[in-house]
C-alpha cells in the first residue's frame, strides 16, 4: 500500500484521469448548441472533458485546452508547463506553437539511422529527450515499469514468419511454373508426331483442276436429205 500511495504521491491527481478522458466528442449537455465540442478540461474538478459552455461554471477554475493533431491529443507547452514538469517528454512544433502529445503514439519499427528511441513505446526521438508524450513518461519513471521486450521479440517472430512465408511463395511460384513449362513440352512433343496435311503437288493440282474435257463430235451432214 506505501509504495501504491508514494506512486500515486508523485504526479498530480489530474494527471492520469486526464489522459485517460476522450477529447473532441459533443457534449451531452449543450449537444444544440454550436460549437458543442468537448476540448477543454478543469484541473480543479476532474469531471471529465468540457465545452466552451461548461466553462461558465467553472470560472475561478484551472482549465486548459487540448488540441488535436493528426488524430492525436495535444496540449500546448505554454499552458502545461505550468503545472506540471515535463522534462525529458520530447517537444513538437504544430501550427507556430510547441506542443507535447498525451499519449503514446507507437511505432511498428523505428527509421533508419534512429539513435534514441522511447523508453516505453519505442517511437524515433531525438537524443535529448526519454519519452514522446506525458503518458510514457509516466509508465516510464513508474517503479513497477518493465520494459516491454516482447515487442522486440514478436516483431522478430513477424519478420522471420514474413520471410519464410515469402520464400515459401517463391518455392510455390517455381512449381507452378516447372510444371506450366513441362505441359508445353509435351504439347509440342505429341504435336510433332501427328503429321501434317500434305501440301498439294503440282500432278495433284492439274488432275483436279485442269482436267480437259474429251474431243466433242459432230453429227454427220450427209445423213439426212431434205426434199422439195
Amino acid at each position: 500500500m506505501g509504495a501504491a500511495e508514494d506512486e500515486d504521491n508523485r504526479w498530480p491527481p489530474w494527471l492520469k484521469p486526464l489522459l485517460k478522458e476522450k477529447f473532441f466528442v459533443q457534449c451531452q449537455l449543450h449537444a444544440d448548441s454550436h460549437k458543442s465540442e468537448c476540448n477543454m478540461y478543469c484541473l480543479d474538478c476532474l469531471n471529465g472533458a468540457l465545452c466552451s459552455f461548461c466553462l461558465a461554471y467553472h470560472k475561478d477554475h484551472h482549465a486548459i485546452q487540448i488540441r488535436r493533431s493528426s488524430y492525436h491529443d495535444v496540449i500546448r507547452v505554454s499552458e502545461i508547463q505550468k503545472v506540471l514538469d515535463i522534462t525529458g517528454v520530447q517537444t513538437y512544433i504544430i501550427n507556430s506553437a510547441r506542443v507535447v502529445f498525451l499519449n503514446e503514439r507507437p511505432q511498428p519499427r523505428p527509421g533508419k539511422g534512429v539513435t534514441n528511441t522511447c523508453e516505453v513505446c519505442d517511437r524515433s526521438l531525438l537524443d535529448s529527450f526519454r519519452f514522446c508524450s506525458l503518458g510514457c513518461k509516466t509508465a516510464g519513471t513508474s517503479k513497477n515499469f518493465q520494459k516491454n521486450t516482447k515487442k522486440s521479440v514478436m516483431a522478430a517472430s513477424e519478420d522471420s514468419q514474413s520471410g519464410s512465408s515469402s520464400s515459401s511463395s517463391q518455392v510455390g511460384d517455381r512449381k507452378k511454373e516447372n510444371k506450366k513449362r513441362k505441359k508445353q513440352r509435351k504439347e509440342e512433343i505429341v504435336q510433332s508426331f501427328i503429321p501434317s496435311t500434305p501440301p498439294p503437288t503440282a500432278s495433284n493440282y492439274r488432275a483436279t483442276h485442269h482436267r480437259r474435257k474429251g474431243i466433242p463430235h459432230r453429227a454427220p451432214f450427209g445423213g439426212s436429205i431434205i426434199q422439195f
